[in-house]
């Protein structure tokens, strides 16, 4: 990396894209970056104020299903790397709401990304393209099996947010196959950690009791997901973006399976409730098992581990929810509700 690179970070407002952004700024101090975001219900600048005076940073409201804001960006910016975050990633949305959102973002957007760089590479020194996938693009893994996905593993998606997903890394190895384009494809476990949107499991479960509501169970509440912290996802995909080898793909994982019982117990517990506050409801169409990644590759090519115990990471996780009532109720006043999946769920399938 030279002085004064650019990194156009798109959907760096959200959860994922936030934590990077402040990750990369720390970390290295001679490079400039580019947040374009289009600020839907999960993006939020107030992820990122604390970075807002930053010289080194720079806030641009664009999406990137727009092919002439892509354009734009990489016409004025020059950016000589490029992270995409920029995703529509709720699978209850993509089942009960449509799937045309997911298309537009995580398929057409992945190609105007790969349009423009396959164009601008021409006319200055690009360096490198990362497309931040996630594991849900291989399917579903039985419980009692202890296989765990590789980067080899076929794709085999059962919802259309995971299609979409898998859509997009499809585009993103046809681009490096025919004409060579600098990419690296990574797929991550689930990620937890502050300023998550609280539709996702963890910060969901954690407002519902603040607000001594139910925590809802799909099914048994046996899926079982691998979780990794965000900060150490962030590590990962900086190793990515500046020594990842083209072409390669990287499973990113922290081999913490836990099933979503013991996610909803671990949270009664901190706030010291018991069992009677689940709630067990039907299952949600194509609700994948058991996902497990195997990160063997990362940690022998690049040399990543992650740092951050479970335990640990998962009470501080708990705890800045608790310390940052602003944020939460920014995020209320946005959206006027949570959007969590058991809402929408009950709206669409139970019409209640």
């Amino acid at each position: 990396m030279k002085n004064n690179d650019v990194i156009l970070v798109t959907g760096g407002a959200g959860f994922i894209g936030s934590n990077f952004i402040k990750f990369v700024l720390k970390k290295h101090k001679d490079l400039h970056v580019v947040n374009l975001d289009s600020l839907t219900y999960s993006g939020n600048k107030e992820n990122l104020k604390d970075i807002a005076g930053d010289t080194r940073y720079t806030f641009v409201k664009g999406d990137v299903s727009n092919g002439a804001v892509i354009e734009k960006v990489f016409k004025k910016y020059k950016p000589t790397y490029v992270i995409n975050f920029a995703a529509e990633t709720h699978v209850d949305r993509s089942i009960h709401v449509g799937a045309k959102q997911f298309i537009d973002t995580n398929i057409v957007g992945v190609f105007n990304i790969l349009e423009a760089i396959k164009k601008y590479r021409e006319v200055y020194d690009f360096k490198k393209y990362v497309q931040v996938s996630t594991d849900e693009v291989f399917g579903s893994l039985p419980l009692d099996s202890k296989k765990a996905f590789t980067e080899t593993t076929a794709f085999s998606p059962n919802v259309p947010y995971s299609a979409t997903k898998a859509g997009g890394d499809m585009l993103c190895n046809a681009y490096f196959t025919t004409w060579q384009l600098p990419v690296v494809v990574t797929h991550c476990s689930n990620n937890y950690g502050p300023f998550q949107y609280p539709e996702k499991l963890i910060p969901f479960f954690i407002l519902r009791m603040l607000e001594n509501k139910t925590l809802p169970l799909y099914g048994d509440g046996k899926n079982v997901r691998d979780w990794i912290y965000v900060v150490d996802h962030c590590s990962a995909l900086d190793l990515c973006l500046f020594k990842g080898k083209s072409g390669e793909v990287y499973n990113i994982g922290a081999d913490n399976e836990i099933n979503n019982l013991d996610i909803a117990e671990k949270i009664a517990k901190y706030f010291k409730k018991d069992k009677t506050i689940f709630e067990f409801v039907s299952d949600r169409p194509g609700h994948d098992r058991r996902y497990a990644v195997d990160s063997s590759k990362i940690k022998r090519e690049l040399g990543w581990k992650p740092v951050y115990s479970f335990e640990k990471a998962f009470a501080e996780t708990i705890k800045w929810y608790l310390d940052h009532p602003k944020w939460v109720d920014g995020v209320r006043k946005k959206t006027g509700v949570f959007n969590p999946h058991i809402d929408l769920w009950r709206k669409h399938v139970l019409k209640k």
